[in-house]
């Protein structure tokens, strides 16, 4: 907010004060009409420029703070001005303080922003102003249609503050016509108003001193702070130097184990892929060995012939049978054993066929479809239930004495099944004879 200019030529307009002291200082200033002047805070203010601020707006009449009892700055500011003091009879809380404060800003249509200092130093100039309200609104009303001018009304007004009733501040301020001539000769002036206003003058000179002086020793003050700073900066260039070569010797070092963990890692990678090939051919290798003692072993019983070998095949399919063949090298005439019979058809029985086994020994039932197959081209299917295995670890053997039993009573039953189809298709071709005669006659 912009500060109202005083036009008057000598004499400074009547002003109230609203204080509050502390580490910062909020100054307010009231017309006394109750327009705001002047709202300031200020930090670590001396009571030289506390009283530089006020006298720079006006002539102080009365100084108000939010206390009671008024703070001992306050009392020396008011004795230095020669100004009243005024403090409210109670505690002012600051519930109260902030609803003073936003209905006046909003009556006079003003849109600031407040510190809390400024507050409070607004608060104790309206609370003073309200105080004297009363008696301003007679004066103002006792001069409305007179000739007297404005700064004269506002000196009558800052007379009554002061406690001279308004009659007399009236007689004392208005001038009979003509007094202004004689005022204007230097000679006619009273010597009482010069010496009060040379007062003034000595008053401020020493104050324009002490705020000299103060601003001299926080020049110093802040040379010495700005000494400091700049050997800290200097201590922090030379830190910041030492830290962004240990980084730069970091990352050279980090760069150099990335390298060498990715080499290692690479290398990691290297040994497990050999032990993975070294342990599959280590397996294969073991199974190899395993197949070729139990093929010896078939071929001992091979060879003694009262025992015969049984290759095993774990399921009826494409898979199962390649699976067998490679490992058992199964060859025509050798004897198989169907672990799982489900899931075979005819492809699958076909498979076999091509093999030509001896014979085919199942532990479940075999489809209609593969039975047919196999029947086709004579090969033997016979139940596990008919005939005694002996299941070793990776064959099994049947006794060749069984075997042979079970196999001639599969070509007994197969051959009394073809003999009984052919019947009966012979049967049929003399039924249908039969009946042509019968026909043609």
């Amino acid at each position: 907010m912009e500060d109202d200019k005083l036009k008057t030529n000598s004499v400074k307009s009547p002003i109230i004060v609203g204080l509050d002291p502390g580490l910062t200082v909020g100054i307010a200033i009231l017309d006394l009409r109750g327009n705001l002047v002047h709202i300031n805070s200020i930090k670590e203010a001396s009571h030289a420029e506390v009283i530089m601020e006020i006298m720079d707006k006006g002539k102080a009449i009365v100084i108000g703070s939010d206390v009671h009892p008024p703070p001992r700055m306050v009392k020396k500011i008011a004795t230095a001005l020669n100004s009243r003091l005024y403090t409210p009879e109670r505690i002012f809380p600051v519930a109260l303080k902030n609803e003073l404060v936003n209905t006046f800003l909003i009556e006079k249509r003003l849109d600031i922003s407040l510190d809390a200092h400024e507050r409070d130093a607004l608060a104790a100039a309206i609370k003073t102003y309200r105080h004297y309200e009363n008696k301003l609104r007679q004066a103002e009303s006792r001069l409305t249609n007179s000739d007297i001018s404005q700064r004269e009304i506002d000196e009558i007004k800052g007379l009554v503050i002061k406690g001279t009733p308004i009659t007399n501040a009236i007689k004392k301020i208005r001038k009979p016509k003509g007094a202004e001539k004689i005022i204007e000769k230097p000679h006619r002036e009273k010597p009482k108003e010069v010496l009060e206003e040379f007062s003034q003058l000595k008053t401020r000179v020493k104050v324009q001193k002490r705020k000299i002086e103060h601003q001299k020793l926080l020049i110093n003050r802040l040379k010495r702070q700005n000494r400091i700073l700049k050997n800290k900066l200097r201590r922090q260039k030379r830190e910041n130097l030492k830290l962004k070569k240990k980084i730069e010797r970091l990352h050279y070092e980090y760069s150099k184990d990335i390298l060498l963990n990715r080499e290692l890692s690479s290398k990691i990678k290297l040994i497990k892929k050999l032990q993975e090939k070294y342990n599959k051919e280590k397996n294969l290798r073991e199974n190899l060995e395993k197949n070729i003692n139990s093929l010896l072993e078939m071929k001992e019983f091979e060879h003694k012939g009262e025992k015969l070998p049984v290759k095993i095949v774990k399921s009826f399919t494409k898979e199962g049978i390649k699976e067998a063949c490679q490992q058992w090298k199964i060859k025509k005439d050798d004897l198989i054993l169907l672990y799982n019979a489900k899931g075979g058809g005819s492809q699958t029985a076909k498979i076999l066929t091509k093999i030509a086994p001896r014979a085919i020994i199942t532990r479940e039932n075999m489809s209609h479809q593969a039975l047919g197959i196999f029947e086709d081209k004579e090969i033997p299917v016979i139940s596990a239930k008919d005939i005694s295995l002996e299941i070793r670890e990776d064959f099994a053997l049947v006794k060749a004495k069984d075997l042979e039993k079970e196999i001639g009573k599969w070509k007994k039953k197969i051959m009394e099944k073809r003999i009984k189809k052919e019947k009966q298709k012979l049967w049929k071709i003399i039924d249908e004879y039969r009946a042509k005669r019968r026909r043609t006659h």
